[in-house]
């Protein structure tokens, strides 16, 4: 049902028409409030989309990081072992608007959806849609395979102190608290799998967020989507892209917990992340494809056997330091387009279809390109 903003022509019951003119600098806030959310909603949806993709592959189902008709399930259907359960702790603003935007964009179901909450009764609507909510902190951890934080700072030492007993090495802590640090959270959770996105925010930017409180409509607008993108600048909003990094050494992760062996990791990767092709995609040079020294050292990397899996990863180590991958990014122009490629295809943006000249300049940029190959760093925790 689409949503209609009845006051958007009436002034006097604009939030702005209430502030004195001095006050009227600080109007920005408002609209940087509101990006904030958006992008996290966004990157949240990402990274959920490539955790499902990645636990579903081998299975009947077709899997793919682009939308689509055939990936549509029961909304019904019991949670099995190869589905990505989510739990989200904090029924506010944040918690709510998370959870719409999980079940429209990410292809998370319902049953496969939990929320944890003081105040479970102010969630009718979203229990009423099949997700479960309820005040049990740890229940909804031991349940979860991710778990986002969406609390208040000043909730947040209790519910750690509560939980950290229940978390299984394998479930992964997102948290949307962006006043507590990660090494903070470190030391709060006992946990080494965590992820915190980190955002930076320009003093003079165009304001693209809109004034529609409901994020699941503001990822429908293409250009919100695009400033959601790694990279991107647009919004005024940057996305630190250790982010990215750390969205990749997870999904690695998830792969080691279910002892695939990393070539097998590294081609379902591959596939998933880097089959979404650029118009300037030439034909006599193939698009990347991801090896096994993106990831980890070359000494490292030489002690694998084929039916080896990769190293546990500590996602705090790979937000604060140096990684492969973190080189490999920087250097390689290629790799980045098609990984941004990659996130707006996600939400349905695909781009355009090739062209004769597209793949000419394609050719000449990867020629451009073709040079040293990337130096790695000791990291790897074997």
């Amino acid at each position: 049902m689409e949503h209609i903003d009845l006051m958007e022509n009436l002034m006097t019951l604009q939030f702005e028409h209430g502030i004195q003119k001095d006050e009227a600098p600080w109007l920005f806030l408002q609209s940087r409030s509101r990006g904030l959310m958006i992008q996290a909603c966004a990157h949240a949806v990402f990274f959920c989309r490539l955790l499902r993709a990645l636990r579903k592959m081998g299975g009947s189902t077709k899997v793919s990081m682009v939308p689509s008709e055939e990936e549509e399930e029961d909304p019904y259907r019991k949670p099995t072992k190869r589905d990505l359960k989510v739990g989200i702790i904090g029924g506010g603003r944040l918690g709510r608007q998370l959870a719409l935007v999980l079940l429209d964009k990410a292809s998370i179901t319902p049953p496969s959806l939990h929320i944890s909450t003081r105040r479970p009764e102010t969630l009718i609507d979203l229990q009423r849609m099949g997700i479960r909510c309820f005040y049990h902190n740890c229940f909804l951890v031991d349940w979860a395979n991710v778990v986002f934080l969406c609390c208040l700072p000043s909730q947040l030492p209790n519910i750690c102190l509560e939980i950290s007993t229940k978390l299984e090495k394998s479930c992964i802590v997102y948290s949307l608290v962006t006043a507590v640090p990660l090494l903070r959270l470190k030391q709060l959770l006992c946990h080494t799998a965590i992820l915190r996105p980190q955002y930076q925010c320009a003093e003079n930017y165009t304001d693209i967020w809109g004034s529609n409180e409901d994020i699941k409509t503001a990822l429908q607008d293409h250009e919100i989507v695009q400033a959601t993108s790694p990279y991107s600048t647009d919004g005024g909003i940057t996305l630190n892209i250790k982010w990215l990094e750390a969205v990749f050494y997870a999904a690695l992760n998830t792969c080691t917990i279910r002892e695939m062996p990393y070539g097998d990791v590294l081609k379902a990767l591959s596939d998933l992340c880097l089959s979404v092709h650029m118009p300037t995609c030439g034909k006599k040079t193939g698009c990347p494809r991801f090896v096994v020294t993106d990831f980890v050292n070359q000494a490292f990397a030489k002690t694998l056997s084929s039916s080896n899996v990769f190293p546990w990863f500590d996602l705090i180590t790979v937000q604060l330091k140096e990684t492969p991958f973190s080189q490999h990014l920087k250097k390689s122009r290629t790799l980045q387009e098609h990984l941004i490629v990659l996130y707006r295809a996600s939400f349905g943006i695909l781009p355009p279809k090739k062209t004769k000249r597209n793949e000419e300049e394609g050719e000449k940029n990867k020629e451009a390109a073709s040079g040293s190959q990337p130096e790695t760093s000791d990291f790897s925790d074997a």
